[in-house]
């Protein structure tokens, strides 16, 4: 998979990150589905001609940005638009006896399938997955060795996947300690820091028809109009997947509940983080009706990410001009 230039309009776009720009970092925070919106950031931002040289990720937010700096947020892209909520479902390889319900081996193979042995030192520009230590609480910077590792450590949400072992630790979800990673981009010499938060516009928007109650993570498994009833049959013999997805209709389930209180926890956490490391400039996609496990909607989160950058786009301007003179 090679690198290659943006396409001409109306061609579906291509991605070059050889020639990054000095001193542009890029944020990109946590969000699961929602994360598709950086894809859609990220496009819009190399159509206007500007290319980030510094990128920090939490999440999903690792996981795009690995892509965009590898040369494969079309591959990843193309993988987004194919999902539908029974392929979602396929990669979920549920476990009894483990530290997360889903073993995760399924998804990590994918990771490998595309990034196979690259390390992090083998990105063209500098690239930091943050995690979570589970024994310190402290705040991880993955910024060396297998690049799968890192992201794989920065997705493992707590009691879903299990932690990953890496230097005599157990690093999980990046996103309970840093759910937006300015600093670190800072830290590693963004002189200005385009930062992308989804968790900026989550209050009171993912109700749906019928519903008295915000479905935040937006997943039920045992819903016709979600998974046709001959695919539900597999989970429904399995006791697990019972006790974890099915929901009484004014009720959420364990599954719901425990992504939904992840939401609760980012939306604060990013709000506090922020507000003592600013970004320079802080795109927010409207995407608070979108639920946290909607994996499906990428289409429609990837056009809102675009938006988002596109109204941004005045204010990246101006700040270009201040922070990187012409002889920087």
């Amino acid at each position: 998979m090679s690198d290659q230039n943006d396409g001409e309009e109306g061609e579906k776009p291509k991605y070059s990150v050889e020639n990054g720009q000095p001193g542009i970092g890029l944020v990109l925070g946590g969000g699961l589905a929602r994360g598709f919106a950086h894809i859609g950031v990220i496009r819009t931002l190399r159509r206007h001609g500007i290319y980030p040289s510094i990128v920090t990720g939490t999440s999903i937010g690792a996981v795009v940005g690995a892509a965009y700096l590898s040369g494969q947020l079309n591959e990843l892209e193309d993988w987004s638009l194919s999902l539908n909520r029974f392929r979602v479902l396929s990669y979920l390889d549920f476990k009894v006896r483990s530290a997360g319900l889903i073993g995760g081996q399924k998804l990590k193979a994918i990771l490998e399938e595309h990034f196979e042995d690259m390390q992090i030192e083998d990105l063209p520009h500098p690239f930091i997955a943050i995690a979570a230590d589970l024994v310190t609480g402290h705040e991880v910077w993955l910024r060396k060795g297998s690049l799968v590792e890192a992201i794989t450590a920065s997705f493992a949400l707590p009691g879903v996947f299990p932690p990953v072992e890496r230097n005599h630790r157990f690093l999980v979800d990046g996103a309970l300690v840093n759910p937006c990673p300015v600093s670190p981009c800072q830290a590693m010499g963004a002189r200005m820091t385009i930062a992308v938060d989804l968790n900026a516009d989550l209050i009171g928007k993912a109700v749906k028809p019928g519903d008295n109650f915000q479905t935040v993570a937006g997943f039920d498994l045992f819903n016709d109009d979600d998974v046709p009833p001959e695919k539900q049959k597999p989970f429904k013999n399995f006791s697990l997947t019972r006790r974890l997805f099915r929901r009484e209709s004014d009720h959420p389930s364990l599954f719901g509940a425990m992504v939904s209180a992840l939401g609760i926890i980012q939306d604060r956490l990013t709000r506090s983080r922020l507000a003592g490391d600013p970004p320079d400039v802080h795109i927010k996609p409207h995407i608070g009706h979108i639920g946290l496990l909607e994996f499906e909607k990428a289409k429609e989160i990837i056009i809102l990410g675009e938006e988002a950058a596109e109204r941004a786009m005045p204010e990246i301007r101006a700040a270009m001009k201040v922070l990187l003179p012409p002889d920087s």
